[in-house]
């Protein structure tokens, strides 16, 4: 491999292992993580590519609903089994399922449609916000931290993301308030296939999400005891983008109760196009007495 983008892509080639069953059955190796688990964005994005593959290439997908059922073993490849619930005259759905071992760690539902005219409206780009090349990157925050998760995150990760305000990975600076904004890149050119930027999206519309449930509450990733994972994910495509130029991700936590979290978020160019809309529930436990705010 040739770098964290290659890695990114090879993961997203999928094996179709169904083929002489006729059956739509894919495989994808684990990316490695230091903690062992597989990263959700990547089973959520191997899924979906695992469903476009039985989809007609005029739909494309424009939603997604998944579940996060199990932690994945980055020592282990994931299975995945699409189910053919149904194909309209617009619309097409498909069900994924991710498993390990045998077991599923992920279901996922996705709708595909056909290109079709209709009203268009957006919500504004907030207004005033620092532009991606004055922020400092993770690996200019992390860099120099002798510890697995720091260098994974500082040069490993597939896209470059940097923090508005700033980033929580140490410390939480400034208001602890239920809201930031994330710049993000891909580190390298993708393939101009669309059904790629999409996938990929979804891989890394997963990295912060809940990082306003943690900002709220002043606690960073570094937080002895903080427990973090995703229960669910949703996602919805408006417009299509290319994840090799900078993504504006607006997110915003409405609520966080019962040792839960949710997050909204959207996405947008960097000249104001709302590419995608994003939700996601986690677990998030602290020790009590950790918890502020």
């Amino acid at each position: 491999m040739n770098g964290p983008i290659d890695g990114l892509l090879s993961t997203l080639n999928l094996t179709d292992t169904g083929a002489r069953t006729r059956e739509d059955i894919f495989t994808g190796p684990s990316q490695w993580m230091p903690l062992g688990r597989v990263f959700g964005g990547q089973v959520l994005a191997q899924s979906l590519v695992a469903a476009m593959h039985t989809v007609p290439t005029d739909r494309t997908i424009h939603s997604m609903h998944g579940y996060f059922l199990r932690p994945g073993d980055v020592q282990h490849p994931i299975t995945f089994s699409v189910d053919r619930l149904h194909d309209g005259r617009s619309f097409t759905t498909r069900r994924t399922q991710a498993y390990q071992n045998g077991e599923p760690i992920l279901s996922l539902i996705a709708s595909f449609q056909t290109h079709d005219e209709g009203l268009e409206h957006q919500v504004d780009m907030p207004d005033d916000l620092p532009d991606p090349e004055s922020l400092p990157s993770t690996a200019d925050v992390l860099g120099e931290f002798d510890h697995d998760v720091a260098r994974y995150w500082s040069s490993q990760r597939a896209f470059d993301v940097r923090h508005i305000p700033s980033p929580i990975y140490l410390t939480v600076d400034g208001e602890r308030a239920p809201r930031q904004a994330v710049w993000m890149r891909a580190f390298g050119r993708l393939p101009d296939d669309p059904n790629q930027h999409r996938a990929a999206l979804a891989y890394a519309s997963d990295y912060s999400i809940l990082e306003p449930v943690l900002r709220a509450h002043g606690i960073a990733w570094s937080s002895p005891g903080l427990k973090v994972a995703s229960l669910d994910h949703a996602m919805w495509w408006h417009r299509d983008a290319r994840v090799d130029e900078w993504l504006l991700f607006v997110q915003e936590s409405p609520s966080a109760s019962g040792g839960r979290g949710l997050t909204l978020g959207r996405i947008y160019t960097q000249g104001g196009v709302l590419v995608a809309s994003v939700a996601q529930e986690g677990m998030v436990r602290v020790p009590l007495t950790d918890a502020v705010g």
